[in-house]
């Protein structure tokens, strides 16, 4: 029965992030010149990623940040956005993973680190989106708002994440965070 209720309230939780990533994506934007925005999703994508696992963080990321771009009007991105931010969440995830458990690290490192990993994925993959949709000059024209958008996401990320992790009612709602070398 235990292992039942755990899987419903990582289905909650999952589905919360993508609600509060899709909100932060949408109210929280500048928009660039030509095409896209600025946001503050991607902290919450990278957040879901560390905290929810490869499964669940991934799903929330890719479900949040697409519906994000279909409501603002920026449905051509919808698809690739979807591949991108899930990418992005297991990326945060494998990183997060990796290096806390081979650090032993205490604090915002494995965070810091897994949100540039993620926010590599996330240039790398809207790039490859956009040159496939608009060309070369496009794609590469969107990389430094991309770059901007990721070292928000990646300070954000890492910030918001320290300060959850302090408190132990917190680490307990996410096992799969492999946060139990944090201080407690």
């Amino acid at each position: 029965m235990i292992r039942k209720d755990r899987k419903v309230l990582d289905i909650v939780i999952a589905a919360l992030f993508a609600a509060l990533i899709c909100v932060a994506t949408m109210v929280f934007t500048i928009p660039l010149p030509g095409k896209g925005y600025l946001n503050t999703g991607d902290c919450f994508v990278i957040l879901a990623g560390c905290l929810m696992g490869p499964a669940y963080g991934a799903a929330a990321g890719a479900v949040g940040s697409a519906l994000a771009d279909i409501l603002l009007g920026y449905a051509v991105y919808a698809p690739g956005t979807f591949v991108v931010k899930g990418a992005m969440a297991l990326a945060a995830y494998l990183v997060y993973r990796a290096v806390g458990r081979e650090t032993r690290q205490r604090g915002a490192l494995p965070v810091f680190l897994a949100g540039i990993a993620a926010e590599i994925v996330m240039i790398g993959g809207y790039f490859l989106y956009e040159l496939v949709l608009f060309g070369f000059y496009n794609a590469v024209a969107a990389v430094a708002g991309n770059c901007l958008q990721g070292a928000g996401g990646v300070v954000i990320s890492t910030v918001i994440l320290a300060v959850l992790l302090k408190n132990r009612y917190v680490r307990g709602f996410f096992p799969k965070a492999n946060i139990s070398h944090v201080t407690k």
